[in-house]
């Protein structure tokens, strides 16, 4: 049996989003003031009735990311102790995923902390797009629902009809993703050898696979500062690579990533809007909506029928 009145709440990390989806669910955006004390500490008031409602609270955890974290959580302490009959917790942009394990000694595995946060908070679900890694759905102690971007970019791609096409994975962990686009766009797939010698820095070794007078598509599910990307376009380009597009889920686009993306080889960057940002002029950065994906992902949830089968 489906839950009580679905009602969709919004923090401030994404509201234009949040909005795109009520949109979609032909339901208004329910009220709650998400503000903060001179302190700077997150003051949180819900303006109407959840008594028996199933929640659901739109929030990236995207930069800044301690403060996008801090309103989720307090907002779902508000909604449980207004007594909402069911709280999921809509996270298009999982902040803290590349935390995911301990890669040397004396550090901590930081994507099962906020998952242990949500949790304690008082989610009773979670609803995410393209996790770093497939695994941190096992962090949860909570049902996940993880959605998959992927039909959106891959429609996007099919559109353009683009000829004698190449899918890239920018490096071996990507391998996965980057196959079931080249599936789906029945192109053939290559693989980019990267190495990281420390955070945020990569290094090209090799590309195995045929990229010579292709246009290449690297899928990753997200660009921080955009240099492996750039790296990668300026090898592509030496091995023969008519055209670079990059494609992924989520632009984080650290500090000056924009400026570089823009002067780089790559001829365009496809992203979603997990993480808002704006379409750039030029056109070399295109943005698509997930909304619609999210959407009917909390209708599914809220009426109890699958969502897995929305990817079938």
């Amino acid at each position: 049996m489906p839950s009580g009145e679905l009602k969709i709440f919004a923090g401030n990390a994404n509201p234009k989003l949040a909005l795109e989806i009520c949109r979609y669910l032909k339901k208004p955006l329910s009220k709650a003031e998400v503000t903060s004390f001179p302190d700077s500490e997150i003051r949180v008031e819900v303006k109407e009735n959840t008594r028996g409602a199933d929640a659901f609270v739109v929030q990236s955890t995207c930069p800044p990311v301690n403060r996008n974290l801090m309103e989720l959580l307090v907002m779902i302490d508000a909604l449980r102790r207004a007594s909402a009959q069911r709280i999921t917790a809509v996270i298009p942009y999982y902040g803290y995923g590349r935390q995911d394990r301990k890669v040397q000694p004396r550090v901590p595995i930081t994507a099962k902390l906020v998952a242990n946060l949500i949790a304690v908070a008082g989610a009773d679900r979670v609803l995410v797009t393209d996790l770093h890694v497939g695994q941190i759905q096992g962090f949860f102690d909570i049902p996940v629902d993880h959605l998959f971007a992927a039909p959106v970019l891959i429609d996007y791609f099919r559109k353009k009809k683009l000829k004698d096409v190449v899918i890239v994975a920018p490096d071996p962990g990507a391998v996965e993703r980057s196959a079931a686009f080249a599936k789906r766009l029945k192109a053939s797939l290559a693989i980019i050898d990267k190495r990281r010698p420390r955070p945020g820095v990569a290094k090209v070794f090799n590309v195995v696979g045929k990229v010579k007078n292709k246009r290449v598509i690297l899928v990753d599910d997200m660009v921080d500062t955009g240099g492996s990307v750039i790296e990668a376009a300026r090898v592509l380009k030496k091995k023969g690579a008519l055209e670079t597009y990059v494609c992924c889920t989520h632009p984080v686009f650290s500090g000056s990533a924009v400026k570089r993306l823009k002067r780089s080889l790559i001829k365009e960057i496809v992203v979603t809007n997990t993480i808002p940002f704006p379409e750039s002029r030029d056109g070399k950065i295109k943005v698509l909506s997930v909304a619609k994906l999210l959407g009917e992902s909390i209708n599914r949830i809220h009426s109890e029928t699958s969502v897995s089968s929305l990817f079938v």
